[in-house]
């Protein structure tokens, strides 16, 4: 009898001691988390998709003023002595007029009539509006004394006035340098090689300020510079919003070639595990997070190329993947 309570008292205690061993023997999963610790570890996720990628060149640029919408604005001539042709041409035309054709000869009346004409034309090419023509003809002669308003050809904003209150102004002197920045042109340099893969009309994406703005080429220069030994590439840019100012430095990126489909998840999603890339994909709903390795290709505006290793639909963890690899390591150091 004492022999059989000893084997059974033997049995209870490895029945009690077994199941122990057996859960200290097979931890819990590092990567098995509830809604809430995804949401305290800021895991996002994703499916994976195709992406469009485009072949692309980037360059450094400069912002260029628009020199097709920048005006100089300066006095031509002195314009006191075609001021007063006009006054003495358009007098002459009035007195000829009402006589009429019948009066005077044919020749006479057409001479009197061009003379003022030209007279009207000359002050317009000199700078003048038709409004401040047709007030030197009102004043009469006290109006030609060489003073006239300076007027632009078109609204811009003024970016120098180089001259001095007084000051004798020479004709054909630049007083006013007028830019409209709607537009502004950046100045992208590229390598010889890579510039002859650049075409008129391709799209173009300009970084400044931490704002990705849309141009487009509009001239590739066929010479290259001397002193940098690169081409200029000039792009128009959209500036209505008066992001992009003359000299700023800025960054360029131009799409060559055809666009094509790729497989593609954001660089943060993918980490090394014992240096190999790993993407964390979750094959069911509520299962747990699996390490999948992959093989990567390019990475283009912070998406990486994913070449093999995953499929398209697959779940994948695209923010949170660094949390998810620490709890891998802390649960190999035995912390969890």
């Amino acid at each position: 009898m004492k022999t059989f309570r000893r084997h059974l008292l033997g049995l209870a205690l490895s029945i009690a001691v077994f199941p122990a061993l057996a859960e200290e023997a097979s931890p819990s999963n590092p990567l098995r988390l509830d809604a809430a610790a995804i949401r305290d570890a800021g895991i996002v996720l994703d499916t994976l998709t195709d992406r469009t990628v485009t072949d692309r060149l980037n360059a450094p640029g400069e912002v260029k003023v628009d020199a097709y919408s920048t005006v100089l604005v300066s006095p031509r001539v002195d314009v006191a002595e075609t001021q007063g042709q006009l006054i003495v041409a358009s007098q002459d035309w009035n007195r000829v007029s009402v006589l009429g054709e019948q009066a005077v000869s044919a020749r006479r009346y057409n001479e009197a009539l061009v003379a003022r004409d030209q007279a009207r034309a000359k002050l317009r090419a000199y700078g003048l509006s038709d409004g401040q023509v047709s007030r030197v003809v009102k004043r009469g002669s006290s109006a030609a004394d060489g003073s006239f308003e300076l007027l632009a050809p078109s609204a811009g904003r003024v970016t120098t006035d180089d001259f001095l209150v007084g000051q004798r102004v020479e004709p054909g002197q630049t007083l006013f340098t007028l830019v409209t920045e709607d537009t502004v042109w950046v100045e992208a340099r590229l390598a010889p090689a890579a510039a002859e893969e650049v075409k008129e009309g391709d799209a173009v994406t300009v970084l400044a300020h931490g704002n990705e703005l849309p141009g487009k080429v509009i001239q590739r220069s066929h010479q290259t510079d001397e002193k940098t030994r690169t081409v200029p590439v000039r792009v128009r840019v959209d500036n209505r919003k008066d992001l992009l100012h003359p000299d700023e430095l800025v960054e360029t990126r131009i799409a060559i070639g055809k666009d094509t489909r790729q497989l593609a998840v954001p660089a943060e999603a993918i980490v090394l595990l014992q240096n190999q890339p790993t993407v964390f994909v979750r094959k069911t709903k509520d299962g747990p997070f699996e390490a999948a390795p992959v093989e990567t290709g390019e990475t283009r505006d912070g998406w990486t190329a994913i070449t093999q290793g995953l499929s398209s639909g697959t779940t994948y963890v695209r923010k949170g993947a660094f949390a998810l690899k620490a709890r891998i390591l802390r649960s190999q150091l035995g912390e969890e």
